[in-house]
């Protein structure tokens, strides 16, 4: 009886030694740990990677904002001044600038006869060569600053550019423009017409530049953009002022040297004081002499001199 109460015994305890002496339970558990290191290692990774496309993804479509913006042009082209008319080689000059460096004749050929004076013609006369109507345009744009009829002018367009330039349109028959407006350069702003001002022109259209409100000769810029005149400008006033520095320094070393030379020197002083002899009481120089002289002698009445003119 003992011995069969102490079979049943072994087989319910199963023995743990027999179990890892099993040829698979090693292998089993290496093959489990890795698996989980494997698996560890890829959603690491994808984590990661999934941050990264989220920042780039981020990145993409700020990148995109940025370029969606309008873009300046680099390299635009430069406007230049031209003819106010839409076919340059249909009309000519009837009376030109008045140039004060220019000869007597181109002078006189600048007057404009009015009311019964001569005046310097500030700008040019276009006429048409067959002497018809045409449209006069914008030189270039900018915005229009005055749209009004004048009694003696005709209608007079000013359109305001960069730096302190501006075109002036007198003589037009009609105006297409308002005060305000933006207008392109070569666009219409009305038609040439006549003025009292000057009627021996017949139809034309009176064209100006101006720098800082100062008439410029319109012929020297035609086909030169705006910064060939506001840097010519500012060359001229640098050289004006540097004329005038120099001719102020000039003055005044010339005014040094002066008072240099009309000041003795302090030896030249104590030598002439040495020098001059003493006198006594009772006696009297050559200097005090020529003094007394003077004094003595009485100058001539002013109103002679007066009368004999």
């Amino acid at each position: 009886m003992r011995e069969e109460e102490k079979k049943p015994n072994l087989i319910k305890k199963p023995s743990l030694q027999r179990w890892w002496r099993k040829r698979w339970v090693f292998p089993a558990i290496y093959l489990s740990c890795a698996a989980l290191i494997l698996a560890g290692a890829l959603w690491f990774q994808n984590k990661h990677n999934g941050k990264t496309g989220k920042d780039e993804s981020e990145y993409s479509q700020s990148g995109t904002s940025q370029h969606n913006e309008p873009a300046v042009p680099v390299n635009e082209a430069v406007e230049k001044f031209t003819m106010p008319v839409l076919d340059p080689n249909s009309v000519e000059i009837k009376t030109p600038f008045y140039d004060d460096k220019a000869s007597q004749e181109e002078q006189e050929a600048a007057l404009v006869f009015y009311d019964n004076t001569y005046h310097p013609n500030r700008g040019i006369d276009i006429i048409r060569k067959d002497g018809k109507t045409f449209d006069v345009t914008a030189s270039l744009s900018g915005t229009v600053t005055k749209a009004e009829k004048d009694p003696i002018l005709g209608y007079v367009v000013e359109i305001n550019h960069e730096n302190g330039v501006t075109t002036v349109y007198q003589s037009l028959a009609d105006v297409k423009v308002k005060a305000g407006d933006s207008v392109k350069q070569g666009e219409i702003i009305g038609k040439a017409g006549q003025s009292q001002f000057n009627q021996e022109a017949g139809i034309h259209a009176h064209f100006e530049i101006r720098k800082d409100s100062k008439p410029v000769n319109p012929i020297d810029y035609i086909d030169k953009p705006l910064t060939a005149l506001t840097e010519q400008k500012a060359g001229n006033d640098n050289a004006t002022g540097n004329a005038n520095t120099s001719e102020q320094n000039n003055a005044t070393s010339t005014d040094d040297q002066t008072k240099s030379n009309q000041q003795p020197s302090s030896d030249q002083q104590m030598k002439s004081n040495e020098e001059a002899p003493s006198t006594d009481e009772g006696t009297t120089t050559p200097s005090e002499e020529k003094q007394n002289d003077a004094s003595s002698y009485k100058t001539p009445d002013a109103s002679i001199g007066m009368a004999r003119t």
